[in-house]
């Protein structure tokens, strides 16, 4: 019976004991700065919405540099093909009739992706888009193309090959 008076009596001060830390835990608790917590919390918060916004530039930068190189790739096909296009255009130029659908094809599929072919016999002459090779004297003014020797091409804004041309004026 003794022990179990000791055990009852070990479970008063343990009670006892946990009380005590309960009311030491309070006064700590107490005296914690809680400005010091409030700027610590908000300094956590203001690093993890620049590194959340930092992340979503660069996922951005990584899906833009992506599109370019895209681009770019398809532009490096489209200039390769002009070659192709090229000895098409002299097949035709030789009466090779044959050649015409698969130029024709050939040049719709690119043409739907961005190429664009210039030609621009009667247009006015434009050092950007044109090679001018041949001068003929005309009455002054704007010079304008008279003649294409060389078709040029463009893929979508880039000028690939400029065309070659024979200007008046």
């Amino acid at each position: 019976m003794e022990n179990e008076h000791d055990e009852a009596a070990t479970e008063t001060s343990s009670d006892e004991l946990t009380e005590q830390e309960l009311i030491d835990a309070e006064v700590i608790v107490e005296s914690v700065d809680n400005e010091a917590l409030l700027a610590e919390r908000d300094e956590f918060r203001d690093t993890l919405l620049r590194v959340k916004a930092e992340f979503e530039n660069y996922k951005k930068r990584i899906l833009r540099d992506q599109d370019e190189v895209r681009e770019r790739a398809n532009e490096n096909i489209a200039e390769k093909l002009v070659i192709v296009l090229d000895a098409c255009d002299a097949a035709i130029g030789h009466g090779a009739t044959d050649v015409e659908p698969i130029a024709k094809m050939l040049i719709d599929l690119l043409s739907g992706e961005g190429l664009i072919r210039l030609d621009p016999a009667g247009e006015p002459f434009d050092p950007n888009l044109h090679e001018a090779v041949l001068h003929e004297e005309g009455e002054g003014g704007d010079p304008v193309v008279t003649e294409t020797l060389r078709i040029g091409y463009q893929w979508k804004s880039r000028v690939l090959r400029p065309a070659m041309v024979k200007v008046k004026g």
